[in-house]
């Protein structure tokens, strides 16, 4: 498996938008973002250099404009990001990690149903 770049919290509101559409430029990306940080034209820019140093974006030029596409995906990304934390923050331990997300969160009777059969399965492996 090729290894993940490691994106940071501003870098991952622009991979949301890049993901959440088949192709994208820097202006769509700008427009997207207006109303999820107050960042300038010029840092947006910035993160979408950083991502594309990084591996994870890729720019093709289309006529007069760059399109912008994933180079990794969303949910390699989290996979990698939940394993990071998992180790940093719970030493590996998921049951913490676990314990502490149910206490934390209102959990509807879906979403409890859903992890119990979660459990079930993993319980049957």
């Amino acid at each position: 498996m090729k290894s993940m770049p490691h994106i940071s919290d501003a870098e991952w509101e622009v991979m949301k938008v890049v993901w959440n559409r088949p192709s994208v430029t820097a202006n769509e990306i700008v427009e997207a973002l207006a109303g999820v940080a107050d960042w300038k034209h010029r840092t947006i820019r910035t993160l979408i250099s950083r991502l594309m140093k990084k591996g994870a974006l890729r720019g093709e030029k289309d006529s007069k404009r760059y399109l912008f596409y994933p180079r990794v995906k969303h949910d390699e990304c989290v996979r990698e990001e939940s394993r990071s934390f998992l180790q940093r923050v719970f030493d590996g331990q998921a049951s913490p990690l676990l314990a502490q997300l149910v206490k934390q969160t209102n959990l509807s009777r879906s979403e409890i149903q859903e992890l119990k059969q979660i459990l079930t399965k993993k319980e049957a492996l």
